[in-house]
């Protein structure tokens, strides 16, 4: 069967008790959901118009999240609807899974509900909706548990970062502080290579397969080098001779999300810095799974983020990279910590194939129930 939107649900926000900003907690007994994100609010200890009319869904009008209620709440800011079943037989949860897979453009920071309006609902028989909700939440309770199993992993990670260097912050072990650039055997960037003229009229950028991969930072930020990447051809990389990558190298976003670390993983193909970003090769005194966590940890982060100037846009220069502090433990000891890094990424990589077939399998299961 299939049914409009407003044959199923209403908006019965204006029923609901909203609490005022000035009276978020952080230690409350009620949750607060503001604009209908995942992410509570805050909370509060305040009883009176506690939303106890459970359960519901919550969409957020701005957001478009769609939050599944099963506890006592109140409700935030505006941009939250409120929405209950016509019918006291309802199965919330199906309801649930049904909107989160509705499909409602994406027309920016707008007003969502008034498209949410015309999305039609398939609705099974009752026994079917309840089969349907035990099948998702068993793959959800399952994606769950991956995605928990990769955030302790990490913990781990930092654990024995901290067991065997200390905390950077005091550097409680004595180890030598040195600046980066006493070590670097390249600093170079994609303007290194020439004047803008020269790069210019001679670096095209294609989409389809070509000589060499043109790795930009938004490519090491989703982790995938082998689709939506910018291909260049083999004389534009034989002229980018001073950016080759060839893996292992550290990134560095210089303007936009300045100071940003990444390490170029080890590809199959040529590939060639693109423009934005830095990149540094170091002499054997660091090893860069060592280097990569201490600038990508809380110290790392603040440390560089001192050179990182610009008030709207947030650009570092090259020079300035020269001077982040590092602490520098024996070689041995970094080499120690990698290894052990090495050996967490392959339990990592198992869990992420996992996470991935999973998220694959609700994709397809949301796809054959709901369209």
């Amino acid at each position: 069967m299939i049914a409009k939107f407003l044959d199923i649900f209403e908006d019965v926000t204006k029923n609901g008790t909203k609490i005022p900003t000035n009276q978020y907690q952080s230690d409350g007994k009620y949750p607060i959901i503001d604009q209908g994100q995942e992410k509570i609010a805050g909370y509060t200890n305040q009883e009176n118009g506690l939303f106890t009319d459970v359960p519901a869904i919550l969409f957020g009008d701005h957001t478009r999240i769609v939050k599944y209620i099963d506890k006592p709440c109140f409700l935030g800011a505006d941009g939250v609807k409120l929405l209950k079943a016509k019918s006291e037989n309802a199965n919330y949860k199906y309801l649930y899974y049904v909107l989160l897979n509705a499909k409602i453009p994406n027309t920016g920071y707008n007003r969502h509900f008034k498209w949410l309006k015309e999305v039609d609902i398939t609705l099974y028989k009752k026994e079917e909706q309840k089969n349907i909700v035990s099948l998702l939440d068993k793959v959800t309770e399952l994606i769950d548990k991956r995605k928990e199993q990769l955030k302790k992993l990490d913990e781990i990670v930092k654990a024995r970062f901290v067991e065997l260097f200390g905390d950077p912050y005091i550097n409680d072990k004595n180890w030598m502080i040195d600046t980066l650039g006493n070590y670097m055997t390249t600093l170079t960037d994609f303007s290194a290579n020439g004047s803008y003229e020269l790069l210019d009229s001679n670096v095209v950028m294609y989409d389809e397969p070509n000589y060499a991969i043109m790795v930009r930072t938004t490519d090491l930020e989703s982790g995938d080098l082998s689709s939506g990447v910018k291909y260049i051809d083999e004389s534009a990389y034989e002229l980018l001779s001073k950016s080759k990558l060839f893996g292992g190298e550290l990134i560095m976003n210089k303007i936009g999300s300045a100071g940003k670390i990444y390490i170029m993983p080890y590809i199959d193909r040529p590939a060639s810095l693109g423009r934005n970003a830095f990149m540094f090769r170091f002499d054997d005194r660091l090893n860069m799974k060592y280097l990569y966590f201490l600038l990508t940890s809380d110290y790392g982060t603040k440390e560089i983020q001192q050179y990182v100037r610009g008030a709207v846009t947030k650009t570092i220069t090259k020079e300035s990279t020269r001077a982040i502090k590092i602490i520098v433990p024996p070689i041995e000891l970094q080499n120690q910590f990698a290894t052990f890094v090495e050996q967490t990424d392959k339990s990592k990589l198992e869990v992420q194939k996992s996470l991935e077939k999973l998220e694959l399998l609700k994709k397809a299961l949301m796809q054959k129930y709901f369209g």
